[in-house]
């Protein structure tokens, strides 16, 4: 699976987008689920919601401070889609804070992502001499407590440099921003961001100064290794963010999708159709609407990830042209993958297992079953 998640579609998209609009129904009402409000992907689901307008469709996103609060209302039925962030990943896998008897694997699917100009890397104090990921050894790298998205994308990011986690001082703080506060006070080495966001060009203006870690392409070895940790991740050259970051300057670097528009495989086909349908077609719309909203250009979407796609999606984006045998070996590969774990889901509940050592048991058999079936566990 790994081998592949770093393949986009290169295809163009040739649209005669008012014949390919004419089927596009929509219901009166439609709720999605995003991050907070005035976040990036909260603004970005607002952007097309609006577009939906032109389709009779009233979109309401509704703001949600974390991943399972995200998802309820679509496993309640009482929401379409959700902006999603890497959760949607966990959410799959049963990981984390879905390693609960509340939720376990969900069954969850793809519609369409947003991959733009920044990138997602660590970011490390210029004074302290790192320049490359194997250059974190004995450094001070931040974490945050009951962030395991934050902490698993910072080992990714070591796991490139051939290091883990025995490797460098994990400093723990209470927040995002505490955790970048903590590198501008000299408390840390360098912290996990985007590279468009706010923290990180507060240290590259300091006396500390700032540079993000490369993660090249060309290095095959260390993206299997940065693959195995974090495999929603793809390679990515990066032209805007903190450090000078810019066409003429690029990154040779790393990315994931954000926001990820997910919803349940059980949801309809008609309906995840027309709404992927209509992200296509208004496109030139939102695009410019708020930042970020361009990486969802149908011309450059990625089609071969760690989560299906709904076969909704699957069928707007054949007729864009941008679907490929590639993407449908994966899909197909992803959903025996959903299947192996929903089954190993059912029978590890109905062994009824105890709350003392609920997760670690899960993991064990999780993992089992995932080996069983000729796949890699995948969990960090």
């Amino acid at each position: 699976m790994r081998s592949v998640l770093l393949a986009a579609t290169a295809a163009a998209v040739a649209l005669s987008m008012p014949a390919f609009a004419q089927d596009i129904k929509l219901p009166a009402q439609l709720s999605w689920t995003a991050y907070d409000t005035g976040s990036s992907g909260f603004n970005m689901a607002v952007a097309i919601g609006q577009q939906f307008k032109k389709y009779g469709a009233d979109v309401r996103v509704l703001a949600a401070g974390n991943d399972t609060a995200r998802l309820a209302p679509l496993r309640a039925g009482r929401a379409a889609a959700s902006a999603m962030g890497t959760g949607v990943f966990f959410a799959q896998e049963g990981l984390y804070e879905f390693g609960n008897r509340e939720w376990g694997p969900q069954p969850i699917r793809l519609m369409m992502t947003s991959i733009s100009c920044n990138g997602a890397t660590l970011g490390a104090a210029k004074d302290s001499g790192v320049k490359e990921a194997k250059d974190l050894k004995g450094k001070r790298v931040g974490v945050v407590v009951g962030s395991p998205a934050l902490t698993q994308n910072a080992l990714a990011i070591m796991a490139f440099g051939g290091l883990t986690a025995k490797d460098v001082k994990l400093v723990e703080f209470s927040s995002y921003g505490a955790m970048w506060k903590g590198v501008l006070n000299n408390d840390a080495d360098a912290a996990f961001a985007s590279t468009i966001s706010a923290q990180p060009k507060e240290v590259e203006t300091s006396p500390r100064g700032l540079v993000w870690i490369p993660t090249p392409a060309a290095d095959k070895a260390g993206w299997d290794r940065l693959l195995k940790v974090a495999p929603w991740y793809s390679a990515h050259k990066v032209t805007c963010g903190a450090a000078g970051l810019s066409k003429d300057n690029p990154l040779d670097g790393s990315t994931f999708a954000y926001p990820i528009v997910s919803t349940y495989g059980s949801q309809s086909e008609d309906l995840i159709y027309a709404m992927t349908k209509a992200m296509i077609v208004e496109y030139p719309n939102y695009k410019d609407a708020t930042p970020g909203a361009d990486g969802f250009n149908p011309k450059t979407q990625t089609v071969v990830w760690a989560v299906p796609f709904h076969t909704g999606a699957v069928k707007a984006l054949k007729e864009i042209g941008v679907w490929t045998e590639a993407a449908e070996k994966n899909n197909q590969s992803l959903v025996k993958r959903q299947q192996v774990l929903s089954d190993a889901w059912k029978a590890f509940i109905d062994s009824k297992p105890s709350d003392d050592g609920f997760l670690g048991n899960w993991m064990k058999a999780r993992s089992a079953a995932l080996q069983k079936a000729g796949f890699d566990p995948l969990s960090g």
